[in-house]
Protein backbone atom coordinates (compact mmCIF):
# COMPACT_ATOMS: atom_id res chain seq x y z
CA UNK A 1 0.00 0.00 0.00
CA UNK A 2 1.34 3.42 -0.88
CA UNK A 3 2.61 5.72 1.82
CA UNK A 4 0.05 8.48 2.00
CA UNK A 5 2.39 11.24 2.98
CA UNK A 6 0.79 14.51 1.92
CA UNK A 7 2.90 16.58 -0.38
CA UNK A 8 3.63 20.12 0.75
CA UNK A 9 3.52 22.65 -2.06
CA UNK A 10 5.64 25.76 -1.92
CA UNK A 11 3.85 29.10 -2.10
CA UNK A 12 4.78 30.96 -5.25
CA UNK A 13 6.42 34.40 -4.86
CA UNK A 14 3.88 37.23 -5.04
CA UNK A 15 4.22 40.01 -7.56
CA UNK A 16 3.39 43.59 -6.60
CA UNK A 17 -0.10 43.42 -8.09
CA UNK A 18 -1.00 40.36 -6.00
CA UNK A 19 0.48 41.95 -2.88
CA UNK A 20 -1.72 45.00 -3.41
CA UNK A 21 -4.80 42.80 -3.88
CA UNK A 22 -4.06 40.91 -0.66
CA UNK A 23 -3.46 44.13 1.26
CA UNK A 24 -6.78 45.51 0.01
CA UNK A 25 -8.50 42.22 0.89
CA UNK A 26 -7.13 42.28 4.45
CA UNK A 27 -8.18 45.91 4.87
CA UNK A 28 -11.63 45.46 3.33
CA UNK A 29 -12.60 42.34 5.28
CA UNK A 30 -10.61 42.96 8.45
CA UNK A 31 -8.98 39.53 8.09
CA UNK A 32 -7.42 38.08 11.21
CA UNK A 33 -7.93 34.29 10.91
CA UNK A 34 -8.05 31.55 8.26
CA UNK A 35 -11.84 31.47 8.71
CA UNK A 36 -11.98 35.18 7.82
CA UNK A 37 -10.18 34.37 4.58
CA UNK A 38 -12.78 31.68 3.75
CA UNK A 39 -15.62 34.13 4.36
CA UNK A 40 -13.91 36.79 2.25
CA UNK A 41 -13.43 34.33 -0.61
CA UNK A 42 -17.05 33.26 -0.34
CA UNK A 43 -18.14 36.88 -0.63
CA UNK A 44 -15.80 37.50 -3.55
CA UNK A 45 -17.01 34.37 -5.34
CA UNK A 46 -20.61 35.53 -4.95
CA UNK A 47 -19.67 38.95 -6.31
CA UNK A 48 -17.77 37.45 -9.23
CA UNK A 49 -20.72 35.22 -10.14
CA UNK A 50 -23.11 38.17 -9.94
CA UNK A 51 -20.88 40.24 -12.25
CA UNK A 52 -20.71 37.37 -14.73
CA UNK A 53 -24.50 36.97 -14.70
CA UNK A 54 -24.91 40.73 -15.23
CA UNK A 55 -22.63 40.44 -18.26
CA UNK A 56 -24.76 37.55 -19.52
CA UNK A 57 -27.87 39.73 -19.08
CA UNK A 58 -26.25 42.50 -21.12
CA UNK A 59 -25.68 40.03 -23.94
CA UNK A 60 -29.22 38.66 -23.63
CA UNK A 61 -30.86 42.10 -23.87
CA UNK A 62 -28.40 43.54 -26.35
CA UNK A 63 -27.49 46.60 -24.29
CA UNK A 64 -25.76 47.44 -21.03
CA UNK A 65 -27.56 48.72 -17.92
CA UNK A 66 -26.59 52.39 -18.45
CA UNK A 67 -27.60 52.45 -22.14
CA UNK A 68 -30.97 53.30 -23.64
CA UNK A 69 -32.74 50.80 -25.84
CA UNK A 70 -36.00 50.26 -27.72
CA UNK A 71 -36.05 46.63 -26.64
CA UNK A 72 -39.41 46.01 -24.89
CA UNK A 73 -37.68 43.52 -22.62
CA UNK A 74 -35.68 45.09 -19.80
CA UNK A 75 -34.06 44.38 -16.44
CA UNK A 76 -36.46 43.61 -13.65
CA UNK A 77 -34.40 43.56 -10.47
CA UNK A 78 -32.85 40.45 -8.94
CA UNK A 79 -33.96 37.26 -7.28
CA UNK A 80 -32.16 35.72 -4.32
CA UNK A 81 -30.84 32.21 -4.78
CA UNK A 82 -28.74 30.03 -2.46
CA UNK A 83 -26.20 27.64 -3.96
CA UNK A 84 -23.68 25.23 -2.47
CA UNK A 85 -20.00 25.54 -3.29
CA UNK A 86 -16.58 24.60 -1.96
CA UNK A 87 -16.82 27.43 0.58
CA UNK A 88 -20.25 26.40 1.87
CA UNK A 89 -23.56 28.04 0.96
CA UNK A 90 -23.50 31.27 -1.03
CA UNK A 91 -26.42 33.65 -1.51
CA UNK A 92 -26.57 35.05 -5.03
CA UNK A 93 -28.53 37.97 -6.46
CA UNK A 94 -29.61 36.60 -9.84
CA UNK A 95 -30.66 39.32 -12.33
CA UNK A 96 -34.17 39.03 -13.78
CA UNK A 97 -35.77 40.35 -16.97
CA UNK A 98 -39.37 41.46 -17.59
CA UNK A 99 -40.15 38.62 -20.03
CA UNK A 100 -38.49 35.96 -17.83
CA UNK A 101 -36.53 34.70 -20.85
CA UNK A 102 -33.07 35.16 -19.32
CA UNK A 103 -31.33 31.88 -18.48
CA UNK A 104 -27.84 32.38 -17.00
CA UNK A 105 -25.17 29.91 -18.08
CA UNK A 106 -22.65 30.35 -15.28
CA UNK A 107 -25.26 29.25 -12.68
CA UNK A 108 -28.23 27.64 -14.40
CA UNK A 109 -31.82 28.23 -13.30
CA UNK A 110 -32.32 25.11 -11.23
CA UNK A 111 -28.66 24.55 -10.36
CA UNK A 112 -28.11 24.35 -6.61
CA UNK A 113 -24.54 23.05 -6.51
CA UNK A 114 -21.62 24.90 -8.13
CA UNK A 115 -18.88 22.65 -6.73
CA UNK A 116 -18.75 20.41 -9.83
CA UNK A 117 -15.37 21.94 -10.56
CA UNK A 118 -14.08 19.18 -8.24
CA UNK A 119 -15.31 16.52 -10.65
CA UNK A 120 -13.75 18.33 -13.60
CA UNK A 121 -10.42 18.40 -11.77
CA UNK A 122 -10.65 14.70 -10.91
CA UNK A 123 -11.58 13.88 -14.51
CA UNK A 124 -8.49 15.72 -15.80
CA UNK A 125 -6.34 13.97 -13.19
CA UNK A 126 -7.70 10.63 -14.40
CA UNK A 127 -6.50 11.46 -17.90
CA UNK A 128 -2.98 11.82 -16.55
CA UNK A 129 -2.65 15.61 -16.36
CA UNK A 130 -0.32 16.97 -13.69
CA UNK A 131 -1.58 19.37 -11.03
CA UNK A 132 0.25 22.16 -12.87
CA UNK A 133 -1.40 21.26 -16.19
CA UNK A 134 -4.82 21.13 -14.52
CA UNK A 135 -4.20 24.51 -12.89
CA UNK A 136 -3.32 26.00 -16.27
CA UNK A 137 -6.41 24.48 -17.94
CA UNK A 138 -8.77 25.70 -15.22
CA UNK A 139 -7.38 29.22 -15.57
CA UNK A 140 -7.69 29.05 -19.37
CA UNK A 141 -11.23 27.64 -19.36
CA UNK A 142 -12.77 29.45 -16.39
CA UNK A 143 -10.58 32.51 -15.99
CA UNK A 144 -9.54 32.01 -12.37
CA UNK A 145 -6.51 30.49 -10.69
CA UNK A 146 -6.53 27.11 -8.94
CA UNK A 147 -3.32 26.48 -7.05
CA UNK A 148 -1.60 23.12 -7.42
CA UNK A 149 -2.12 22.62 -3.69
CA UNK A 150 -5.88 23.13 -4.06
CA UNK A 151 -6.01 20.62 -6.92
CA UNK A 152 -4.06 18.11 -4.84
CA UNK A 153 -6.56 18.60 -1.99
CA UNK A 154 -9.47 17.97 -4.37
CA UNK A 155 -7.96 14.73 -5.68
CA UNK A 156 -7.13 13.67 -2.11
CA UNK A 157 -10.89 13.35 -1.59
CA UNK A 158 -10.77 10.05 -3.47
CA UNK A 159 -8.24 8.45 -1.09
CA UNK A 160 -11.02 7.01 1.05
CA UNK A 161 -12.71 5.71 -2.12
CA UNK A 162 -9.44 3.97 -3.02
CA UNK A 163 -9.20 2.38 0.44
CA UNK A 164 -12.80 1.16 0.23
CA UNK A 165 -12.21 -0.19 -3.30
CA UNK A 166 -9.01 -1.99 -2.28
CA UNK A 167 -10.79 -3.62 0.67
CA UNK A 168 -14.08 -4.52 -0.99
CA UNK A 169 -15.24 -8.16 -0.78
CA UNK A 170 -14.30 -10.38 -3.74
CA UNK A 171 -15.85 -13.46 -5.35
CA UNK A 172 -15.26 -16.92 -3.86
CA UNK A 173 -13.81 -18.35 -7.08
CA UNK A 174 -11.85 -16.94 -9.99
CA UNK A 175 -11.06 -19.31 -12.86
CA UNK A 176 -8.15 -17.09 -13.97
CA UNK A 177 -6.10 -14.27 -12.46
CA UNK A 178 -3.63 -12.18 -14.45
CA UNK A 179 -0.89 -10.33 -12.59
CA UNK A 180 1.16 -7.72 -14.40
CA UNK A 181 3.43 -4.79 -13.60
CA UNK A 182 3.83 -1.32 -15.11
CA UNK A 183 6.78 0.81 -14.03
CA UNK A 184 6.68 4.53 -13.19
CA UNK A 185 9.16 7.17 -12.09
CA UNK A 186 8.35 8.57 -8.64
CA UNK A 187 10.17 11.25 -6.66
CA UNK A 188 11.01 10.18 -3.11
CA UNK A 189 13.17 12.28 -0.77
CA UNK A 190 14.43 14.29 -3.77
CA UNK A 191 15.51 11.08 -5.51
CA UNK A 192 13.74 9.71 -8.58
CA UNK A 193 12.99 6.01 -8.22
CA UNK A 194 11.36 3.43 -10.46
CA UNK A 195 8.32 1.87 -8.77
CA UNK A 196 6.17 -0.95 -10.08
CA UNK A 197 2.39 -0.75 -10.07
CA UNK A 198 1.02 -4.28 -9.79
CA UNK A 199 -2.44 -4.90 -11.19
CA UNK A 200 -4.38 -8.11 -10.59
CA UNK A 201 -7.16 -8.70 -13.07
CA UNK A 202 -9.62 -11.47 -12.32
CA UNK A 203 -11.84 -13.32 -14.75
CA UNK A 204 -15.14 -14.06 -13.01
CA UNK A 205 -17.23 -17.21 -13.30
CA UNK A 206 -19.30 -15.58 -16.03
CA UNK A 207 -16.17 -14.62 -18.00
CA UNK A 208 -16.10 -10.91 -17.22
CA UNK A 209 -12.96 -8.98 -16.37
CA UNK A 210 -12.59 -7.27 -13.00
CA UNK A 211 -9.59 -5.42 -11.57
CA UNK A 212 -9.45 -6.82 -8.05
CA UNK A 213 -6.18 -5.36 -6.79
CA UNK A 214 -3.96 -2.39 -7.59
CA UNK A 215 -0.87 -1.71 -5.51
CA UNK A 216 2.34 0.25 -5.66
CA UNK A 217 4.87 -2.55 -5.26
CA UNK A 218 7.65 -3.03 -2.78
CA UNK A 219 10.66 -5.17 -3.62
CA UNK A 220 9.41 -8.40 -5.15
CA UNK A 221 9.84 -11.44 -2.93
CA UNK A 222 7.91 -14.52 -1.88
CA UNK A 223 7.04 -12.66 1.35
CA UNK A 224 5.61 -9.70 -0.58
CA UNK A 225 3.54 -11.88 -2.92
CA UNK A 226 2.32 -14.06 -0.07
CA UNK A 227 1.02 -10.89 1.59
CA UNK A 228 -0.77 -9.88 -1.63
CA UNK A 229 -2.38 -13.31 -2.08
CA UNK A 230 -3.34 -13.54 1.59
CA UNK A 231 -5.05 -10.17 1.19
CA UNK A 232 -7.17 -11.71 -1.59
CA UNK A 233 -8.03 -14.61 0.73
CA UNK A 234 -9.00 -12.20 3.50
CA UNK A 235 -11.32 -10.45 1.06
CA UNK A 236 -13.15 -13.70 0.31
CA UNK A 237 -11.25 -15.53 -2.45
CA UNK A 238 -11.26 -19.27 -1.74
CA UNK A 239 -10.06 -20.82 -4.99
CA UNK A 240 -8.27 -19.89 -8.22
CA UNK A 241 -7.69 -22.31 -11.08
CA UNK A 242 -4.80 -20.57 -12.86
CA UNK A 243 -2.68 -17.51 -12.09
CA UNK A 244 -0.94 -16.15 -15.18
CA UNK A 245 1.99 -13.81 -14.52
CA UNK A 246 5.46 -12.92 -15.69
CA UNK A 247 8.51 -14.23 -13.84
CA UNK A 248 7.86 -12.13 -10.75
CA UNK A 249 10.35 -12.91 -8.00
CA UNK A 250 8.83 -15.18 -5.38
CA UNK A 251 5.41 -15.51 -7.05
CA UNK A 252 5.66 -19.28 -7.59
CA UNK A 253 6.46 -20.01 -3.94
CA UNK A 254 3.75 -17.64 -2.73
CA UNK A 255 1.09 -19.30 -4.91
CA UNK A 256 2.09 -22.75 -3.64
CA UNK A 257 1.65 -21.53 -0.07
CA UNK A 258 -1.51 -19.41 -0.35
CA UNK A 259 -3.39 -21.44 -2.99
CA UNK A 260 -1.72 -24.89 -3.18
CA UNK A 261 -4.26 -26.21 -5.74
CA UNK A 262 -3.73 -23.26 -8.09
CA UNK A 263 -1.56 -23.66 -11.19
CA UNK A 264 0.97 -20.98 -12.01
CA UNK A 265 1.20 -20.32 -15.75
CA UNK A 266 4.13 -18.17 -16.75
CA UNK A 267 2.92 -15.58 -19.26
CA UNK A 268 3.92 -16.75 -22.73
CA UNK A 269 3.75 -13.25 -24.21
CA UNK A 270 6.26 -11.95 -21.66
CA UNK A 271 8.37 -15.08 -22.11
CA UNK A 272 8.60 -14.48 -25.87
CA UNK A 273 9.38 -10.77 -25.41
CA UNK A 274 12.11 -11.50 -22.90
CA UNK A 275 13.62 -14.13 -25.22
CA UNK A 276 13.71 -11.84 -28.23
CA UNK A 277 15.71 -9.27 -26.26
CA UNK A 278 18.72 -11.49 -26.87
CA UNK A 279 18.15 -11.56 -30.63
CA UNK A 280 19.15 -8.73 -33.02
CA UNK A 281 16.63 -7.32 -35.44
CA UNK A 282 17.90 -9.25 -38.48
CA UNK A 283 16.99 -12.62 -36.88
CA UNK A 284 13.98 -11.60 -34.78
CA UNK A 285 11.29 -12.64 -37.27
CA UNK A 286 12.77 -16.09 -37.94
CA UNK A 287 13.43 -16.67 -34.23
CA UNK A 288 9.88 -15.64 -33.26
CA UNK A 289 8.47 -18.07 -35.84
CA UNK A 290 10.51 -20.91 -34.30
CA UNK A 291 9.28 -19.97 -30.82
CA UNK A 292 5.68 -20.43 -32.01
CA UNK A 293 6.45 -24.09 -32.72
CA UNK A 294 7.10 -24.49 -28.97
CA UNK A 295 4.05 -22.88 -27.37
CA UNK A 296 1.63 -23.82 -30.17
CA UNK A 297 2.64 -27.49 -30.12
CA UNK A 298 -0.27 -29.93 -29.73
CA UNK A 299 1.06 -31.34 -26.44
CA UNK A 300 3.83 -30.91 -23.88
CA UNK A 301 6.04 -33.68 -25.27
CA UNK A 302 6.00 -32.21 -28.76
CA UNK A 303 6.55 -28.75 -27.30
CA UNK A 304 9.70 -29.87 -25.50
CA UNK A 305 11.02 -31.64 -28.59
CA UNK A 306 10.49 -28.44 -30.55
CA UNK A 307 12.29 -26.49 -27.83
CA UNK A 308 15.31 -28.77 -28.14
CA UNK A 309 15.28 -28.38 -31.93
CA UNK A 310 15.06 -24.57 -31.71
CA UNK A 311 17.88 -24.52 -29.12
CA UNK A 312 20.07 -26.64 -31.35
CA UNK A 313 19.45 -24.27 -34.26
CA UNK A 314 20.14 -21.01 -32.45
CA UNK A 315 22.23 -21.73 -29.35
CA UNK A 316 25.56 -21.18 -31.07
CA UNK A 317 24.59 -17.65 -32.16
CA UNK A 318 22.47 -16.75 -29.11
CA UNK A 319 23.48 -19.04 -26.21
CA UNK A 320 21.41 -17.21 -23.56
CA UNK A 321 18.16 -16.77 -25.48
CA UNK A 322 16.49 -20.07 -24.59
CA UNK A 323 17.92 -20.75 -21.11
CA UNK A 324 14.81 -19.38 -19.43
CA UNK A 325 12.59 -21.83 -21.34
CA UNK A 326 14.48 -24.83 -19.94
CA UNK A 327 14.70 -23.36 -16.44
CA UNK A 328 10.98 -22.52 -16.26
CA UNK A 329 9.52 -25.36 -18.31
CA UNK A 330 7.33 -26.57 -15.43
CA UNK A 331 5.44 -23.22 -15.28
CA UNK A 332 5.27 -22.79 -19.05
CA UNK A 333 3.44 -26.06 -19.66
CA UNK A 334 -0.02 -25.93 -17.94
CA UNK A 335 -1.51 -24.57 -21.18
CA UNK A 336 -0.78 -27.82 -23.05
CA UNK A 337 -3.74 -29.57 -21.43
CA UNK A 338 -6.17 -27.16 -23.12
CA UNK A 339 -7.44 -26.67 -26.67
CA UNK A 340 -5.98 -23.86 -28.77
CA UNK A 341 -9.03 -21.60 -28.21
CA UNK A 342 -8.70 -21.91 -24.44
CA UNK A 343 -4.93 -21.48 -24.54
CA UNK A 344 -5.36 -18.09 -26.19
CA UNK A 345 -7.41 -16.87 -23.24
CA UNK A 346 -4.80 -18.06 -20.76
CA UNK A 347 -1.45 -17.30 -22.30
CA UNK A 348 -2.17 -14.13 -24.25
CA UNK A 349 -2.43 -10.92 -22.31
CA UNK A 350 -5.22 -9.38 -24.38
CA UNK A 351 -7.34 -9.23 -21.24
CA UNK A 352 -4.86 -6.98 -19.49
CA UNK A 353 -3.00 -5.27 -22.35
CA UNK A 354 -5.78 -2.74 -22.98
CA UNK A 355 -5.67 -1.81 -19.32
CA UNK A 356 -1.90 -1.49 -19.43
CA UNK A 357 -2.13 0.81 -22.45
CA UNK A 358 -4.30 3.12 -20.32
CA UNK A 359 -1.66 3.09 -17.57
CA UNK A 360 1.14 3.71 -20.06
CA UNK A 361 -0.63 6.87 -21.21
CA UNK A 362 0.00 8.19 -17.71
CA UNK A 363 3.71 7.68 -18.32
CA UNK A 364 3.48 9.75 -21.48
CA UNK A 365 1.54 12.51 -19.73
CA UNK A 366 3.61 12.59 -16.55
CA UNK A 367 7.25 11.59 -16.75
CA UNK A 368 7.67 11.80 -12.95
CA UNK A 369 5.05 11.52 -10.18
CA UNK A 370 5.67 13.71 -7.12
CA UNK A 371 5.05 10.78 -4.73
CA UNK A 372 3.53 7.31 -4.63
CA UNK A 373 0.18 8.65 -3.40
CA UNK A 374 -0.13 10.79 -6.52
CA UNK A 375 0.66 7.70 -8.61
CA UNK A 376 -1.93 5.60 -6.79
CA UNK A 377 -4.63 8.25 -7.32
CA UNK A 378 -3.85 8.48 -11.02
CA UNK A 379 -3.85 4.69 -11.45
CA UNK A 380 -7.15 4.28 -9.61
CA UNK A 381 -8.87 6.96 -11.67
CA UNK A 382 -7.40 5.57 -14.90
CA UNK A 383 -8.71 2.12 -13.90
CA UNK A 384 -12.22 3.49 -13.40
CA UNK A 385 -12.06 5.15 -16.82
CA UNK A 386 -10.80 2.01 -18.59
CA UNK A 387 -13.22 -0.43 -16.97
CA UNK A 388 -16.29 1.60 -17.90
CA UNK A 389 -16.10 -0.05 -21.33
CA UNK A 390 -16.02 -3.58 -19.94
CA UNK A 391 -19.24 -5.48 -20.08
CA UNK A 392 -19.12 -8.51 -22.34
CA UNK A 393 -17.59 -11.85 -21.28
CA UNK A 394 -14.34 -13.00 -22.88
CA UNK A 395 -14.60 -14.57 -26.32
CA UNK A 396 -15.35 -18.31 -26.31
CA UNK A 397 -15.94 -18.18 -22.57
CA UNK A 398 -18.49 -21.01 -22.64
CA UNK A 399 -15.84 -23.30 -24.15
CA UNK A 400 -13.22 -22.12 -21.66
CA UNK A 401 -15.56 -22.75 -18.74
CA UNK A 402 -16.49 -26.16 -20.06
CA UNK A 403 -12.85 -27.27 -20.28
CA UNK A 404 -12.05 -25.79 -16.89
CA UNK A 405 -14.97 -27.70 -15.34
CA UNK A 406 -13.49 -30.96 -16.63
CA UNK A 407 -9.83 -30.18 -15.86
CA UNK A 408 -10.62 -28.86 -12.37
CA UNK A 409 -13.45 -31.25 -11.56
CA UNK A 410 -15.56 -30.35 -8.55
CA UNK A 411 -14.04 -26.90 -8.08
CA UNK A 412 -16.38 -24.89 -10.31
CA UNK A 413 -20.16 -24.61 -9.93
CA UNK A 414 -22.21 -26.44 -12.57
Amino acid sequence: MANRKKEVYKVKPLNENKKNIIAALIDEYNIETAEDIQEALKDLLGGALKSMMEAEMDEHLGYESYERSNNPNYRNGTKTKTVRGNFGEIELAVPQDRDSTFEPKIVKKRQKDISDIDQKIISMYARGLTTRQISEQIEELYGFECSEGFISDVTDKILQDITDWQNRPLDDIYPILFIDAVHFSVREDHIIKKLAAYVILGVTLDGRKDVISLQIGENESSKYWLGVLNDLKNRGVKDIMIICADGLTGIKEAINTAFPKTEYQRCIVHQVRNTLKYVPYKDKKAFATDLKSIYLAPNEQQGHENLERVAEKWSEKYPNALKSWEQNWDVLTPIYKFSSDVRKVIYTTNAIESLNSTYKKLNRQRSIFPNDTALLKALYLATLQATKKWGQPLRNWAKVYGEFSIMYEGRLPD
